[in-house]
């Protein structure tokens, strides 16, 4: 947020072109992603989903940035997210890998849309709960993986897989744990690093470390897109779980230290 700017903007009732035009991109990214997973274009799908997460980064940047803020716009971007984040996440990995599983019987094809809906009603109940969260939790702590990382973590996986050849077919019992616990993590109550409190506003100052970072992350990218970005959202979505038992760790010994005192 702009240091020109209140710490909580009021939220007008009107309708803004600009920032909605960045959030109509986002849901249509994500449309298109279902589409091309029905055609069998797995990584294209993949890709389209990174391009509607860097789009949803760039609505609410653009909405402060122009005071252009509003109740609509907070609505819209949810069942944005919802399409992008959630139903085609898992439309992509059912049309991948899950729906094979009927293969092996009815019981386990029922499985595998089971898994496929624990993911999108996941993040339905994340985005929700957010929403309701907004101007109370504290924001340098997401509660439950973000819907954005949790869909990067599966189609960074289903690219992966794509690129090396290997059909979800072949991986039909382990996308069920990949789609089930993803979600899951959504709506726990484990918390992940927001990076909301990084200085990243136009005005604000960065050390030079942040820059040389950012440039091996963009020419690493480069080389090889799905595997960088598999690996990293891998790690981001187990830093939440150990960051957890970590804090609960340091608790326990304090609670220790001070009966023992």
């Amino acid at each position: 947020m702009s240091d020109s700017l209140p710490a909580r903007q009021p939220r007008h009732r009107g309708i803004y072109l600009l920032p909605n035009l960045f959030t109509t991109g986002a849901m249509f990214a994500g449309f298109y992603a279902i589409l091309a997973s029905i055609g069998g274009r797995y990584a294209d799908a993949a890709v389209a989903v990174f391009v509607a997460a860097l789009l949803d980064g760039l609505d609410g940047r653009v909405a402060r940035l122009t005071g252009t803020q509003s109740e609509f716009g907070v609505q819209y971007d949810s069942l944005s997210d919802l399409v992008s984040f959630g139903l085609a996440p898992a439309l992509v990995m059912y049309t991948w890998s899950l729906s094979t599983l009927h293969d092996f019987g009815p019981l386990l094809g029922k499985l595998g849309w089971a898994a496929a809906f624990i993911y999108a009603a996941c993040a339905a109940l994340r985005l929700a709960r957010f929403n309701t969260q907004v101007g109370v939790a504290d924001k340098r702590y997401f509660q439950g993986l973000a819907s954005p990382a949790a869909a990067a973590v599966c189609m960074s996986f289903v690219w992966t897989m794509d690129k090396f050849k290997i059909p979800g077919a072949e991986l039909c019992f382990v996308t069920p744990w990949i789609a089930v616990i993803t979600g899951l993590l959504m709506v726990s109550r484990v918390r992940y690093f927001s990076f909301k409190s990084l200085p990243l506003g136009d005005r604000q100052h960065v050390p030079f470390g942040w820059i040389v970072t950012a440039l091996l992350i963009l020419v690493l990218l480069y080389l090889d897109p799905p595997r960088v970005l598999f690996v990293g959202f891998s790690i981001y979505l187990l830093s939440g779980p150990v960051m957890t038992l970590w804090g609960l760790a340091l608790h326990r010994r304090r609670a220790r230290r001070g009966g023992v005192g």
